[in-house]
């Protein structure tokens, strides 16, 4: 599995990003949100019980996360009708703010190595990726568990002040100094 410190891997991916047929797909490359960083998180399945919540929950934040000039992508080995069908059946995901990937192929899950390897599918992983490209921050949870969505806003937070964070350390607290 990719780490801290490694490049992200290139990708180019069909997404989701309305509800509309008409507009609902567009392509999406590491070049898009050049500049930005990246929120990247991966669910096992489209039309679940624990993904939407997830899901869901990096919507109601995704302001939060622009603000710090963050871009969320969703993404997940299902195809782009499958993506679209959830999001127009499923009353959390219909205004979605940010492009749902449409990984089919499995290469940028299998590149980050974050393919369960009995079921195939991605993992609950989570990405933070600077402007350079590079991952700063990765979490894995299990197929069963969601994820915190407020951690990983938190984390970006402690990234972007460049400085010694503490355990639990919030927004606008004093960071370290070291000696």
């Amino acid at each position: 599995m990719l780490t801290v410190g490694d490049k992200f891997p290139a990708f180019n991916l069909k997404a989701v990003v309305t509800t509309d047929p008409k507009t609902a797909f567009t392509q999406v490359d590491n070049g898009t949100y050049k500049g930005k960083w990246l929120i990247v998180f991966a669910w096992p399945k489209d039309f679940t019980f624990v993904c939407p919540t997830e899901i869901a929950a990096f919507g109601k934040l995704n302001a939060e996360f622009a603000d710090r000039d963050a871009q969320v992508l969703g993404v997940s080995t299902d195809s782009e009708f499958v993506h679209l069908a959830w999001r127009q059946n499923h009353a959390d995901l219909k205004s979605l703010p940010f492009p749902m990937l449409a990984d089919i192929k499995r290469e940028l899950c299998a590149e980050l190595g974050i393919l369960d390897k009995a079921e195939g599918v991605a993992l609950r992983a989570t990405f933070i990726v600077d402007p350079d490209g590079i991952i700063r921050f990765v979490s894995v949870n299990d197929l069963s568990v969601g994820r915190n969505v407020n951690e990983v806003l938190r984390t970006l937070d402690a990234l972007q002040t460049d400085e010694l964070c503490p355990c639990n350390w919030q927004k606008g607290e004093e960071v370290l100094k070291a000696a």
